[in-house]
């Protein structure tokens, strides 16, 4: 168990850095392009691009697991290594595919970061709906 835990806390680490970068990101994004915007069609496109920030930091993270998931030698592919990987992330748990009992509490410990970065990234979204809303009432 401690070896687990020793091989996949780099990555957890690795993706509570890249979730806060790209948190960080999507308030610097929002705030320079659309703070002073008005209208529906403002708030929906701020709204879109950070939803887009947010996948394409989810994804990162999932590869960052598969890429792992492949150089243990649990998967063939990369294909496979990823798909497992995001199964685990979004803590979907379909188990068509199981890794070795070496390795299977990796998928655990998988889907525990994801629950907390997929949050992460949830209130990020808020935080950006929030101020837009907060701009509305002001306007009346």
């Amino acid at each position: 168990m401690l070896l687990v835990l020793i091989t996949g806390m780099p990555v957890i680490l690795l993706n509570m850095l890249l979730q806060s970068w790209v948190s960080i990101a999507c308030i610097r994004f929002y705030i320079k392009r659309f703070r002073h915007r008005e209208g529906v069609m403002s708030g929906v496109l701020g709204l879109f691009g950070i939803i887009i920030i947010v996948l394409m930091g989810n994804m990162l993270q999932i590869m960052l697991w598969g890429l792992l998931f492949l150089y243990l030698g649990e998967f063939s592919t990369l294909r496979e290594a990823v798909y497992h990987s995001g199964v685990n992330f979004a803590t979907l748990g379909y188990g068509d595919i199981v890794m070795s009992v070496k390795w299977k509490l990796l998928g655990p410990l998988e889907a525990v970061n994801g629950a907390m970065m997929i949050g992460l990234s949830g209130a990020s979204m808020l935080a950006i709906l929030q101020h837009y809303i907060r701009k509305q009432f002001n306007k009346i």
